[in-house]
């Protein structure tokens, strides 16, 4: 349990205080078992909790295969910012002892310069990162975080599908059924003529023209388009650059909400926060365990997520 602890908490082997209660069989004692589990998170070396399992459920490492298109994104390669961006967001929420829920929802960053430019905001100078206020609520929470959204996008252009697919396994916990096997990949010939481009939108729905295409489509796809203002590395832009025509943010969710940009899917998805707070739950569960959940695992995630719900989450 000790070793359990610690690498869960801490990424490292147990220290002194920790093994000697832990070879007194005080650990089985909770309130011993809490008082060690409040001294370890005080501790410095807790950060790699926030910091190793956003990178893990995130899917962070991602990042490391998707290299920006220089023709397409010069000089748009800021991923170890964004990446920093994300362990300090996340940190806050837990050693603040905030709600879960504010990692989908909060109105603040913690950003350098150089993202912030990337970003539109230009009142943040200097290399180090600092917590900033984002007035713009396209920004808030994960969804607006560059590091998502460039993980879920290809090296040249946007993804509503990896998008749609991203939310499903790792904010809704419903992950979508894999493609058959004999799926047609998206056109990666775009032209209509000579210099006429098609739309992402466009391109798609040539794909879901297919029954058994669509099924999953119809699911993922409005959740992909509503984030469609943020480009392949996470900028915001209202035209499309190879096509040239308006980005459409608009959709419709499979229970008939509506959607027009990323405030609408966030307000949509956060409608029954218990199914992020499950979400988050398993997920936090598999990095404490090292190993996926199981159907037996259930009743305990669920236990937790009632009992957190009496704290607002926290």
């Amino acid at each position: 349990l000790a070793s359990r602890l610690s690498f869960f908490l801490w990424s490292s082997v147990p220290d002194d205080q920790l093994l000697e209660v832990a070879e007194a069989g005080r650990l089985k004692d909770h309130a011993v078992l809490q008082r060690q589990v409040m001294r370890m998170l005080n501790d410095g070396r807790s950060r790699t909790l926030a910091s190793n399992f956003a990178y893990q459920w995130l899917q962070l490492s991602a990042l490391d295969e998707i290299v920006p298109d220089p023709k397409v994104f010069p000089l748009a390669d800021v991923r170890d910012d964004m990446v920093r961006e994300v362990e300090w967001f996340v940190d806050s929420v837990f050693r603040e002892d905030r709600s879960v829920v504010d990692l989908m929802t909060a109105d603040y960053s913690y950003l350098n310069e150089r993202l912030a430019v990337h970003y539109g905001i230009h009142n943040v100078k200097g290399d180090l990162f600092r917590k900033v206020q984002m007035d713009n609520p396209v920004r808030r929470g994960l969804l607006g975080k560059g590091a998502v959204l460039m993980v879920s996008s290809y090296p040249d252009r946007t993804s509503p599908v990896r998008r749609g697919a991203w939310i499903l396994e790792n904010i809704t916990g419903t992950p979508p059924a894999p493609p058959p096997p004999d799926v047609e990949a998206l056109l990666k010939d775009n032209k209509v003529g000579a210099k006429v481009f098609k739309s992402v939108r466009e391109r798609l729905a040539e794909h879901r023209t297919k029954a058994s295409c669509n099924a999953c489509h119809g699911i993922m796809d409005p959740l992909g388009f509503a984030l469609e203002n943020f480009d392949a590395v996470g900028r915001w832009r209202n035209v499309e650059m190879f096509a040239g025509t308006p980005i459409d943010a608009t959709g419709k969710l499979a229970d008939g909400t509506p959607l027009a940009g990323p405030n609408d899917l966030r307000e949509a998805l956060m409608r029954n926060p218990e199914q992020f707070v499950q979400t988050f739950t398993e997920k936090l569960m598999m990095y404490a365990l090292g190993r996926k959940l199981e159907y037996y695992d259930m009743p305990a995630v669920r236990a937790i997520v009632r009992s957190a719900a009496a704290d607002h989450y926290r």
